[in-house]
Formats: structure tokens, C-alpha cells, sequence
């Protein structure tokens, strides 16, 4: 499907460009733990499985998912988060390393745990959920030792995104300085956001959210399509971000820019297997997309294929340039 102002040999060329961009993901280290088994009867003990265990594998989360992600596009990442002194803190740095991503800015705190999430599935199938975590702000000590780092190293990169997932690493206090030393450096901040930390992300270069959380940002449900540009240019008025790149499932995703100008993209999914992961996906090429060079529309189209490229996986995925290109091609 042709865009208007888009040209597929210049998104093409902004995607070769991936490689070169170095980014910093500050936000919620999370480490997600799958439990595989088969089920075949109840136990005797209450109303539940009993879950034969055959296998378990562990996999990057929350932040280090999109670090995941900028690494697997060839770029260079970096992470900026914090971890418990423990075990699973100890394979969330193991699982970096393996990928290549710097976690010299992840720091392990001995009063909170790793956040850690163990789904236990049975033949495919979700029994449950367990959560390890602290959704308790830093304290000021590990706050200001997240800030040092990242002012000290801050011309070190091309592009910060915030990620945040609520458990918080993301507080007021770190936002608000951060996001200040980005502009004084004149670099580039996305922020895939929490929708209760609405008030947070003021002034930032751009704001990916979801629909259901950017109806809780602008205080009312949406009902028709009408009622999706009143929240976008509800929400654009009131953080004053450069830009919104609001994704609606299904229906794609559109774009909201400070000047009052809006661009709706439809989605490239040919079939939806799994959307775990795909906002992470979403910011990752967005932000690396903008600081290689292209506009508002140009990375948001980038980021727009990628999502329909991953949502077609099953599991938590991500994508490549040479994907990212070949889809292009075949689809724009």
C-alpha cells in the first residue's frame, strides 16, 4: 500500500542506516521466566493442574526487550536500569552480555529483587503467572547513581528512550532530569510511557502509547475514529511532545505531531500469531529510525512494518534489517 510522501527507496536507505545509531534504554529491567510441561490430571491437594516441568528458558523483558531489539536491528545499545543482587539479576546481565548489549549503567540494588515474571504453560497453554518485584520508587541514592551515569555518558549516544513499565526505576524526579539533559545536549528522548505517570513525560520528543493506556492519559474512552484525534491532539496539547505515535491494534497506528498534523498507517500484519512485545518493538525502530535521520512519518512507517513483522511470531520477537527491508519492499 503506497503512502502518501513516503518513498520505499528512502525508508530503505534510513533502515541501512540502523547500525550506526547508539541508543540508551533507561527504565524497568524485567526478566521473563517460561516453565513448558504437560498437564494430565488435578491435583489431589485443590481444584488445580498438577504440571509435569519438562523445560524452562529465560528471556529479556520490560527495558532490556528493547535493548533486545535495538541489538537485533545491528545497533548499538545500551541499558540504564536496576536489578536485585541475586541470582536472576546475575542471568539478567548473563542474557545481555550474550547479546551484546553494554549493561555497564544497570545497577544491582540489595533491597529490592530482580523483577521477575515465571509463566508456567502447559501444552502451549498459560496456567499461570507468578511475579517477583518492588514497584517501590528509588531510593534517592540509587536514583542518583542511574543520573550520574547517564550524565556522565550522555554524549555518548544518539538517542535515549525511556521505557517504562511501572516497577520504579521511572519516577518523577529521574524523568524530569533526564529529559533536561537530553535537551541541553540537544539529543533525541522517546518514551514508550505508563499511563498513570501521565504527567511525566512533558516536552519529550516523542511518546508511543497504546490506545487503552492513551485513553487513561486523556481521561475518556474513545468510541469512534472521530474520538481517536480528539485523544491525540488532547494529549499532544497537553505534554507538548514533538510528536504521538498512537497504536490501535488492528487498525494500525497514527501519528500526531506538535504542528497539528496527523498521519494514519494502516496495519501490515498478515496474520496475528502473538502481540507480546511488539511496543517494545515499536519504540526501539521508531527511536533508531529518528536518529538516523528520518521524519516523524518516515520512522513511524519503519516502526509499522516491524510491529506487523513481529506480531506475525509466536512469542516475544523481534525483527532485522534485511526483514525490515524485504517487507518494505513487498509491501509499500
Amino acid at each position: 500500500m503506497k503512502l502518501k510522501g513516503i518513498d520505499k527507496d528512502r525508508l530503505i536507505k534510513i533502515v541501512g542506516k540502523l547500525k550506526n545509531v547508539k541508543a540508551l534504554v533507561v527504565g524497568d529491567v524485567i526478566l521473563d521466566h517460561y516453565i513448558h510441561g504437560a498437564a494430565e490430571r488435578l491435583s489431589p491437594e485443590a481444584p488445580v493442574p498438577v504440571v509435569w516441568a519438562r523445560n524452562e528458558n529465560y528471556l529479556l523483558g520490560g527495558a532490556s526487550n528493547v535493548a533486545h531489539n535495538i541489538a537485533a536491528l545491528g545497533a548499538s545499545g545500551c541499558i540504564s536500569g536496576v536489578i536485585g543482587d541475586d541470582f536472576h539479576g546475575e542471568k539478567v546481565k548473563q542474557l545481555l552480555e550474550a547479546d551484546g548489549i553494554d549493561s555497564r549503567f544497570v545497577i544491582a540494588d540489595k533491597n529490592r529483587p530482580t523483577t521477575l515474571k515465571t509463566r508456567i504453560l502447559a501444552q502451549h497453554q498459560q496456567v499461570l503467572r507468578i511475579d517477583w518485584e518492588s514497584c517501590e520508587y528509588l531510593d534517592d541514592d540509587c536514583n542518583g547513581r542511574v543520573l550520574d551515569k547517564v550524565r556522565k555518558h550522555i554524549d555518548d549516544f544518539d538517542v535515549v528512550i525511556i521505557e517504562d513499565y511501572g516497577k520504579g526505576v521511572i519516577n518523577p524526579v529521574l524523568v524530569r532530569d533526564i529529559v533536561a539533559l537530553c535537551k541541553q545536549n540537544k539529543k533525541i528522548v522517546t518514551v514508550d510511557p505508563k499511563d498513570d505517570h501521565f504527567e511525566y513525560y512533558e516536552g519529550v520528543t516523542a511518546l508511543t502509547p497504546n490506545l487503552k493506556e492513551a485513553q487513561t492519559m486523556g481521561n475518556f474512552k474513545v468510541r469512534n475514529e472521530r474520538d481517536i484525534d480528539l485523544l491525540g491532539d488532547t494529549i499532544v496539547q497537553r505534554l507538548n511532545p514533538e510528536a504521538l505515535l498512537l497504536t490501535l491494534g488492528e487498525k494500525g497506528m497514527k501519528l500526531f505531531r506538535k504542528d497539528g498534523k496527523s498521519f494514519h498507517l494502516p496495519t501490515y500484519a498478515l496474520e496475528v500469531f502473538d502481540v507480546s512485545g511488539a511496543g517494545d518493538t515499536v519504540i526501539a525502530v521508531f527511536s533508531l529510525a529518528l536518529a538516523a535521520g528520518a521524519s516523524f512519518e518516515e520512522a513511524a512507517t519503519i516502526a509499522n512494518v516491524a510491529a506487523g513483522i513481529v506480531v506475525g511470531k509466536l512469542g516475544v520477537a523481534v525483527t532485522d534489517t534485511r526483514e525490515l527491508k524485504e517487507k518494505i519492499i513487498a509491501t509499500l
